[in-house]
C-alpha cells in the first residue's frame, strides 16, 4: 500500500513555526511545521551537497542546513517566530565570538531572525516519519570524547582541543597563549579549555583523552601534586568536571592524539590559523591565579540590566511594546553577558560605564594608543569588540579632555567663528546712472 503524500497547510501568523533539520553524507533537508495542536507540515526543502560540502564537519553541515532553509524560506522566517528543534548545540556554536571562516558569515546571516533553539523531543506528525528517520537519536545522552594537548616552546605556547560526538559530530578549537607557560601548565590549560567547551555545548557525559601522563595521573589521583601552581590547576579541573553527570580522563599515546597535537603546535606559532572550521581563541592571562591579582568590576549599568530583563521576558513569552522590541532586536544574550550584533564582526560585548572608561583610556593612551580623534576612537573600540550606548559621545569627551592632546597636538588654524559669506553688489542698486561715453577720431578732432 502506497502512503499518501503529506498535505501542506497554510501557516497561521499567530503561531510559531518549528524547524526540523536533517543531514547526511550526500544531502541536507529541513521541514517546517506548526502545532495546533497536532503537528502539520508547512513546507519541505532539501538539496544535494556539492563535492566540497560533503567534506564539511558535521557541525557545519547542520548550520548549512539552517542557513539554506532561511534563504529559501525567507518570508516564513521574517513573519513568524522560528523555533529550531535539534539535539546538536549549533546555537551555542554560532553565538561564540571566536568563530572563524564561513561560520562567521552564517552567524551574521542568521542573526537577522529571532531564532530560538530547543531539544528535538518526540515527533508527533506521521507525515514527517520519512524525513526524520535520517536524524540520530538524542545526541546529548551519548558519550562524547574530548582530545586535548598543549605545546610550549621558545616561539610561543598554545593548546588544541577536539570534541567528538555521535554521528561524526566534531568541534575543533585552537588556543594561543600570550603568556609564558611550561609544558605541564600548557597541558592543564588545554584540559580546562576543552572541559569548558564541552560544558558550553551542553554535554553531560564526556571522556577526556590526553597524551600528558603527568596531568592525567594527577587528576586521577595516581600522582601527588607538589607544585603550587599545578595544585591550582588541579583543583580547577576537578571543579569543572563536577559540572558533568559523568566525566573521566584517560591517557593515550601521542600517536592517537595527532589532531589535537597539530592544533596546539599551529596555535603556538603566534600566527593566524587558516582553518575555516576551527574556533580560534587567544588567552591573555592564565586560567588560575589571575582573579586574585586583577580587580575587575562586574557591576552592570542600568541600560544593560534593562536590556537583559527585556530579552529574558521575551524568551519566556512575555509581550513587549513595539519600542522595546525594536531596541533589543540587535542584541543577544549569551549566558549572563549581553552582546550586540555588529557588521564586520559577529558580536560586540556590551560594557558598563567603568569598563568603558578603562577601554577608552587603553585605546587612546595605552601601550598601543595613538591619541587619535573621536571618530577613529569609536572605530577602534568597535573593532576591539566592545559596545555601549554612549560610545561616540564618550570618545568625543575623552579626546577633548586629554591633557597630552591639548599640549602636543597640532595647532588648529580654523577661525573660532564661522566665516560669513557676502554677495557682490548689484549694478544700479542705489538708483545711480552710469553713462557710457564712446570716443572716436574724425580727422584732426576727437568727437564723442
Amino acid at each position: 500500500m502506497v502512503a499518501e503524500p503529506p498535505i501542506l497547510i497554510k501557516p497561521e501568523l499567530t503561531q510559531p513555526i518549528i524547524v526540523y533539520l536533517a543531514t547526511s553524507n550526500e544531502a541536507i533537508g529541513a521541514a517546517l511545521i506548526q502545532e495546533n495542536p497536532d503537528q502539520k507540515p508547512i513546507y519541505f526543502v532539501s538539496r544535494s551537497l556539492q563535492n566540497a560540502e560533503t567534506r564539511y564537519p558535521k557541525v557545519e553541515k547542520v548550520a548549512l542546513t539552517l542557513v539554506y532553509a532561511a534563504r529559501r524560506l525567507r518570508p516564513y522566517f521574517q513573519n513568524h517566530q522560528i523555533i529550531v528543534r535539534t539535539d546538536y548545540p549549533i546555537s551555542k556554536i554560532l553565538r561564540k565570538p571566536e568563530l572563524a571562516g564561513r561560520m562567521v558569515t552564517w552567524s551574521m546571516e542568521l542573526s537577522e531572525y529571532g531564532i530560538k533553539y530547543e531539544p528535538r523531543g518526540p515527533i508527533k506528525a506521521q507525515a514527517l516519519a520519512d524525513f526524520i528517520i535520517q536524524m540520530p537519536t538524542t545526541a546529548q545522552q551519548e558519550q562524547w570524547i574530548l582530545y586535548v594537548d598543549g605545546a610550549s616552546s621558545k616561539k610561543g605556547s598554545g593548546a588544541g582541543t577536539v570534541l567528538e560526538g555521535p554521528d561524526n559530530f566534531q568541534i575543533e578549537m585552537a588556543l594561543r597563549f600570550e603568556f609564558r607557560t611550561s609544558n605541564n601548565q600548557a597541558e592543564y590549560e588545554a584540559l580546562i579549555a576543552g572541559l569548558l567547551l564541552a560544558r558550553d555545548m551542553g554535554v553531560e557525559n564526556v571522556i577526556c583523552k590526553s597524551d600528558s601522563q603527568l596531568s592525567v595521573g594527577q587528576v586521577r589521583g595516581d600522582y601527588q601534586v607538589k607544585d603550587p601552581l599545578l595544585m591550582q590547576y588541579y583543583h580547577k579541573v576537578l571543579n569543572v568536571m563536577q559540572c558533568f553527570k559523568q566525566a573521566e580522563i584517560k591517557y593515550i599515546p601521542r600517536e592517537l592524539n595527532m589532531k589535537a597535537d597539530s592544533l596546539s603546535k599551529l596555535a603556538s606559532q603566534q600566527r593566524q590559523l587558516q582553518h575555516n572550521s576551527v574556533i580560534q581563541q587567544t588567552l591573555s592571562h592564565p586560567t588560575v591565579g589571575f582573579e586574585e591579582c586583577c580587580n575587575v568590576t562586574t557591576t552592570k549599568d542600568e541600560w544593560i540590566e534593562t536590556y537583559l530583563e527585556a530579552i529574558k521576558n521575551q524568551e519566556q513569552g512575555v509581550q513587549l511594546d513595539t519600542k522595546m522590541t525594536k531596541k533589543i532586536a540587535s542584541f543577544v544574550l549569551i549566558g549572563d553577558e549581553l552582546y550586540k550584533r555588529g557588521y564586520s564582526i559577529p558580536l560586540l560585548k556590551c560594557l558598563s560605564k567603568e569598563q568603558a572608561q578603562y577601554v577608552v583610556k587603553e585605546l587612546h593612551e595605552g601601550i598601543c594608543g595613538l591619541h587619535c580623534g573621536a571618530r577613529t576612537m569609536t572605530t577602534k573600540v568597535c573593532r576591539a569588540g566592545y559596545y555601549w550606548t554612549t560610545l561616540r559621545e564618550d570618545c568625543e569627551i575623552y579626546v577633548k579632555t586629554c591633557k597630552k592632546c591639548q599640549e602636543f597636538g597640532s595647532l588648529n588654524h580654523i577661525p573660532a567663528q564661522a566665516l560669513q559669506g557676502i554677495t557682490s553688489p548689484w549694478p544700479f542698486q542705489n538708483g545711480e546712472l552710469i553713462y557710457s561715453v564712446h570716443f572716436h577720431l574724425a580727422g584732426d578732432k576727437l568727437n564723442s
